[in-house]
C-alpha cells in the first residue's frame, strides 16, 4: 500500500488533506500532536514506533531518525539494489511526505525567550525527512506548505499520482524552506556569540509583494521582507489606501523614513528620487509641512511626504492641494483620512515610529557579491564640535548647523545643504565635485538666505567652496574636517568672518 508520512507544526487544513489521501487509498503514518488530531477526526493512522519497531525517546528528540523512515523515503524505485535492500530489511516505501517544522522563528521573536527554548525548537527530524523526500522527488511527493494541499489532492484525484513536474517544483520549495529555516538558526547563534564578519553570510527573506516592474518598465521586480521583520521599515508599514507600491516608491519611502528618524520635533520630509527636496520642523505638524513645502515647492510635485506626527485635518487639506505619490505618518485623524483618501491613487501609510531598531546592517548588491555595513547611525553632540575658525557660531547658528547636519547625511554625495533652524532652503546632491553641489544649493536658496548656514557631508578638498559660500551670504559652515588642506579652508573662512565647525564624522551616502 502507498504510504504518507504526516507530521506538521502548522495544522492548517491538515485534517481535510489527510482525508483526501485516505480516500485515495493511501495509508497514513503520523507522530505526536498531528496523530492526536487525526485520530480525533476518525482518520486511521500508524504511529512512528509501529513502523520502526523502536520507541520515541529523549523527549521526542529521536523518533523519525531511523532507516525504516529514511530508507522508505530515499530508496530509488528504479534500482533493483535499492528494492532488494528494502525487502531484506522490511522497509516499505513512503511516497508522500507532509511535514512542516518546529516554530523556531516564532519562538525566538517572543519577548524574553531563553536560549533553552530556542534550542528545543530547532527541528532535526523534520528537515531530515523533508530533505530525504525532496532528494528523491522522482518518486516522492513532499509538501511543506498548506497552500499546496489542494494541488496535490487534485492531481491524485485526476491522475492517481502527482506529476514529475509538480514533485520537482515542490522539492525546490522544500529546499528553499529548509535553507531559510537553517539561515534563521545560523543568524540566531551568530548573534548570540557576537560574531562579526562570519565566513558565511546566510540571509533569508519572505516574498511580500510581486511588483508590476522594477526601476524601469522593462525590468521585472519583487519586494522581499526580512524573515525576522523589522518594525521600523517600509516592509512593516501598513498601507491604508491607494495603489500598490512600485519599486521606486519603496526605495524612496525607505530613504524618507531614514531621514525623519533624525528629528524629534514635529517634522516633515519631502523626498524625490532618493533625495530630500525639503525638510521642515515646527511647533505643529502643519507648520513643519509648510516649512518643508516652502523649501522647494517645485520638486515636491509627485514626491513623497513623511511626517513624524499624526496628520490632522488642517495639514491634510494642504497636502490635498498637491499631487503626491505617498504620505507616511504614525496615524491619520479620521477627518484627515477622509480628505486624503478622496484621491484614489494616493498611497496613505502608517508606521510605528516608536520602534526604531538601530542594530540592523545594510546590505547592498554589487555584481557578483554583496556589501555589508552598519547603518550610519551615530549620536552627535553639536556642543562638542570643534570650532576651527576665529569666529564662534552664535546660538542660533549652532541650531541651524545641527539641523543642516542631520539633513546632509541623507543627501547623495557630494552633498551640500543650506538651512536655517527650521528648514532646508537649498540642497545640492550627487555632483562629481563639491563646489558644484555648493553652487546648486546656493542657487536654490537664493532669496531665502536669512539665518542660513551650510553643511557639507565630507571635507572641502580646496578652499573654493568656502569662498563661494562666503560670497553668497553664508556666515557659518559645518563639515567633518580631515583634509590635508583644512588650513586653507579655515584661512578662507577667517578672511570672510565665517564660523566653521568640524564634526570629525563624515557622512558619505552613495
Amino acid at each position: 500500500m502507498t504510504r504518507a508520512l504526516i507530521s506538521v507544526s502548522d495544522k492548517t487544513g491538515i485534517v481535510e488533506f489527510t482525508k483526501g489521501l485516505v480516500q485515495a487509498g493511501i495509508e497514513i503514518i503520523s507522530t505526536g500532536g498531528t496523530k492526536n488530531i487525526l485520530d480525533k477526526a476518525g482518520i486511521p493512522t500508524l504511529s512512528i514506533d509501529e513502523v520502526t519497531d523502536f520507541p520515541e525517546m529523549m523527549d521526542g528528540r529521536v523518533k523519525t531518525l531511523h532507516p525504516k523512515i529514511h530508507g522508505g523515503l530515499l530508496a530509488r524505485r528504479d534500482l533493483r539494489s535499492h528494492l532488494d535492500a528494502m525487502a531484506e530489511h522490511d522497509i516499505q516505501p513512503i511516497d508522500f511526505v507532509c511535514v512542516n517544522l518546529y516554530p523556531f522563528k516564532e519562538t525566538i521573536t517572543k519577548p524574553e525567550v531563553t536560549e533553552e527554548e530556542a534550542i528545543e525548537n530547532i527541528d532535526i527530524g523534520g528537515p531530515s525527512m523533508l530533505r530525504s523526500a525532496a532528494k528523491n522527488f522522482s518518486s516522492v511527493t513532499v509538501v511543506v506548505d498548506p497552500k499546496d494541499y489542494a494541488l496535490v489532492l487534485a492531481e491524485i484525484k485526476n491522475n492517481h499520482a502527482t506529476s514529475l513536474a509538480t514533485r520537482k517544483r515542490l522539492a525546490a520549495k522544500v529546499f528553499r524552506h529548509t535553507a531559510a529555516y537553517d539561515a534563521l538558526i545560523a543568524e540566531y547563534f551568530t548573534r548570540s556569540v557576537a560574531e562579526t564578519n562570519p565566513e558565511k553570510l546566510n540571509l533569508t527573506y519572505d516574498l511580500k509583494q510581486t511588483l508590476r516592474y522594477g526601476e524601469n518598465s522593462h525590468q521585472t521586480a519583487a519586494f522581499y521582507q526580512n524573515a525576522l521583520p523589522v518594525s521600523y521599515s517600509i516592509a512593516s508599514a501598513q498601507q491604508l489606501h491607494g495603489k500598490e507600491l512600485s519599486y521606486n516608491n519603496i526605495k524612496d519611502a525607505d530613504a524618507a523614513i531614514r531621514i525623519i528618524r533624525e528629528f524629534t520635533a514635529p517634522t516633515v520630509v519631502a523626498l524625490k528620487h532618493m533625495n530630500p527636496c525639503g525638510i521642515g520642523s515646527g511647533t505643529t505638524i502643519l507648520e513643519a509641512y509648510q516649512f518643508a513645502y516652502e523649501a522647494d515647492p517645485t520638486s515636491i510635485f509627485g514626491g513623497i511626504i513623511v511626517a513624524n506626527r499624526e496628520i490632522d485635518l488642517a495639514t491634510a487639506e494642504e497636502l490635498h492641494k498637491l499631487f503626491l505619490e505617498i504620505i507616511i505618518a504614525p496615524s491619520f485623524s479620521k477627518e484627515a483620512f477622509d480628505v486624503l483618501s478622496s484621491k484614489k491613487n494616493l498611497r496613505l501609510m502608517t508606521l510605528d515610529f516608536s520602534k526604531q531598531e538601530s542594530e540592523q546592517s545594510e546590505v547592498v548588491a554589487v555584481l557578483g557579491g554583496l556589501l555589508v555595513q552598519d547603518q550610519d547611525i551615530i549620536e552627535e553632540i553639536p556642543e562638542e564640535w570643534e570650532v576651527a575658525t576665529k569666529r564662534q557660531p552664535t546660538a542660533s547658528e549652532l541650531k541651524a548647523l545641527a539641523f543642516a547636519w542631520k539633513a546632509v547625511k541623507h543627501v547623495k554625495s557630494n552633498a551640500i545643504v543650506v538651512a536655517n533652524e527650521q528648514q532646508t532652503v537649498g540642497i545640492g546632491a550627487g555632483q562629481m565635485n563639491r563646489v558644484g553641489s555648493v553652487k546648486l544649493a546656493l542657487e536654490a536658496a537664493k532669496g531665502r538666505m536669512a539665518g542660513a548656514v551650510l553643511a557639507s557631508d565630507a571635507y572641502f578638498p580646496m578652499d573654493d567652496s568656502v569662498e563661494y559660500a562666503a560670497q553668497h551670504g553664508i556666515k557659518a559652515i559645518v563639515q567633518p574636517g580631515g583634509s590635508i588642506r583644512d588650513k586653507d579652508s579655515i584661512a578662507m573662512a577667517d578672511q570672510y568672518g565665517i564660523a566653521m565647525v568640524f564634526t570629525g564624522v563624515r557622512h558619505f551616502r552613495h
